[in-house]
């Protein structure tokens, strides 16, 4: 049997490695920058049309007006309770359904999504009849109807966070290591749906600093009820009322999202995200499979 090998001849030049192919370019068709400047000149124009209104003097006007401290800081307090109440009755609910009641997973889709759908004086009035009298004349049964129309949003921000890995082999692999159901859904569950829970922090805090209806038929003054009853004295200093009110949401949201993601990123998860949240990159926390 004959062997073929290569051998180099002394002085012959070495071989040169195969030239990489150059970096590919990413080019975007001329129908998204399009796209994209519809958009933003759909939100942007608005936005100077209004300052250009208000002015800069009437922002530092808003803050000396009267009941200005009192309408923002009830505004506050409401999307403050609320969103814990929202977390802490939505998300073991939703654990619950993906683990013992998958079945009714589509059930709880079309429960969560009523509120959307039922008109809000008819909300008002039915938790009027379930509230306890201890809330009846105060600004924290705002708190409750807010609970209320914060739910499609978060159960929806949940169930997306719940789909992004495997629940029910976690909570089994806990329970194997001698881990209770609290335990286990304090130290696995919850670690793991942590970007869910701010997607679903983010949309309370949106909706209750943004909701006007409720707050108006009870008769409370909140921001933005303040803002509409201010509107007949003075147009400027209330479209910069408007625009601060705005410009306050957006940076709230901002730092909710930007710490979430920090943290999730820290610790190997994945970004916050107001509607989905990609599956997340557990290998870094467990370890990659052999």
């Amino acid at each position: 049997m004959a062997a073929v090998a290569s051998v180099d001849q002394p002085g012959s030049p070495a071989p040169t490695p195969a030239a990489r192919p150059a970096a590919r370019r990413h080019s975007y068709p001329v129908w998204r920058w399009a796209i994209l400047l519809v958009a933003a000149a759909y939100f942007l124009i608005p936005l100077w049309s209004g300052l250009r209104f208000a002015g800069l003097k009437a922002f530092s006007q808003v803050v000396s007006y009267q009941g200005f401290g009192a309408a923002f800081g009830l505004s506050l307090r409401l999307a403050l309770v609320a969103t814990v109440l929202t977390l802490v009755l939505m998300v073991p609910t939703t654990v619950y359904v993906h683990l013992r009641l998958p079945r009714v997973r589509r059930v709880m889709e079309a429960i969560t999504i009523l509120p959307i759908v039922i008109p809000p004086i008819v909300l008002i009035v039915g938790v009027l009849k379930v509230a306890p009298s201890a809330l009846l004349g105060t600004p924290y049964l705002l708190a409750l109807l807010y609970v209320v129309l914060a739910m499609p949003f978060a159960y929806r921000a949940l169930d997306a966070g719940l789909r992004a890995f495997d629940l029910k082999t976690m909570v089994e692999a806990s329970n194997s290591l001698g881990a209770g159901l609290p335990t286990t859904l304090w130290r696995v569950v919850l670690p793991s749906i942590r970007t869910a829970m701010l997607s679903a922090t983010v949309l309370t805090v949106a909706l209750v600093l943004g909701e006007f209806t409720m707050a108006s038929l009870l008769e409370w003054v909140t921001f933005p009820v303040w803002i509409v009853q201010f509107e007949q004295n003075a147009g400027p200093v209330s479209e910069a009322a408007s625009l601060l009110a705005l410009f306050v949401t957006w940076l709230l949201l901002m730092v909710i999202v930007t710490v979430g993601s920090w943290n999730s990123r820290k610790r190997g998860g994945s970004e916050v995200a107001l509607f989905t949240v990609a599956r997340q990159d557990f290998s870094k926390t467990f370890g990659e499979p052999e």
